[in-house]
């Protein structure tokens, strides 16, 4: 039996997660769902927020459904989302920009950089380690291959080697990489690749950077396809996968009801194709697509549904589409 383990998480991870276990089970009811709590709420009543038992739990799991979690600015508060990544080993961070003619993937190393979480304050000054190794760019540099070569079959590197000397280190593993796989590739200052994707996003096809870029390249891309709310991604290894979508906790409209479902959907969609049902990830999509077709969507996106109707309405539209 296929095991999906479910974090809710905080603020608005508990509104859009449910949707998307019920896309989950809608489609495949076998799948055996359990909960693992882990986050701001949990640290808040027990002061921690992610146990050793809880790692096990997500281990135990043929995937994992995440929503977003809380981190406060508390000392003594460890990112749950950092850990995780290095517990499971979740290198590479996927996130698929789709939607109104815009096609890309861009893919995220999730471990390292200055993400790495070597960090110490000192009296005058605090101190983050950037942290680029030859394993982690070789792998995150085949697996951007991997998939380029499944789709248009070119890489973009985007890299700031004109300034941080780790950059060349990462910039030039990743042409060899992509030269040892035949992988038609260039180069791109960051910065620059930043303005040019929501320029002209039509130019690119999968684009591999370091951890930080990647999340800031992801979060900017979203402008093109209507915001973080629309935005899925999946954490990958070797022996475990994480889908989440790629908004916050928003603490600031959380309970109110206007959360957008479909990142957390797509997410789910993402997790089914992961596990081998493409066809039923595209029926999810289709159930999106038709759920806006009939202009039921969220505040964000300039409709009135509330984050109950529009999920109600993508999994009626999926129901049609099973029958």
């Amino acid at each position: 039996m296929t095991s999906i383990a479910v974090v809710e998480g905080d603020g608005i991870g508990q509104e859009v997660i449910p949707i998307a276990q019920n896309v989950l089970a809608l489609l495949h009811p076998e799948y055996e769902f359990y909960p693992v709590e882990i986050g701001y709420g949990k640290w808040r009543k027990t002061r921690e927020a992610c146990t050793a038992d809880d790692i096990a739990l997500l281990r135990d799991a043929d995937a994992i459904l995440f929503g977003a979690v809380t981190t406060p600015p508390a000392a003594d508060y460890r990112s749950v989302v950092l850990h995780i990544r290095k517990e499971l080993d979740l290198y590479a961070n996927l996130r698929p920009v789709q939607g109104n003619g815009v096609d890309i993937m861009i893919v995220r190393e999730n471990t390292e950089g200055l993400y790495s979480g070597i960090e110490w304050q000192e009296k005058d000054r605090a101190c983050t380690l950037r942290l680029i190794t030859r394993k982690g760019s070789e792998r995150i540099a085949r697996a951007a291959c991997r998939i380029a070569r499944e789709r248009r079959n070119h890489l973009t590197i985007g890299n700031k080697a004109n300034v941080i000397k780790s950059d060349v280190f990462f910039r030039d593993i990743c042409i060899q990489t992509a030269e040892e796989e035949g992988i038609p590739y260039t180069t791109a200052f960051i910065d620059a690749l930043t303005l040019d994707v929501l320029m002209h996003p039509e130019r690119y096809d999968v684009i591999v950077t370091t951890n930080i870029f990647g999340d800031i390249l992801s979060d900017a891309a979203a402008y093109l396809v209507g915001g973080l709310g629309m935005l899925p991604s999946a954490n990958i290894g070797d022996g475990h996968a994480l889908f989440e979508p790629v908004h916050g906790s928003a603490p600031d409209i959380a309970g109110q009801g206007i959360a957008n479902p479909v990142a957390a959907v797509r997410s789910a969609a993402m997790l089914v194709s992961h596990l081998g049902d493409t066809s039923g990830a595209a029926r999810i999509e289709e159930a999106i697509r038709l759920t806006a077709e009939a202009g039921i969507i969220t505040r964000d996106n300039g409709g009135t549904a509330t984050t109950a109707e529009a999920g109600a309405a993508i999994i009626a539209a999926l129901t049609r589409l099973l029958d």
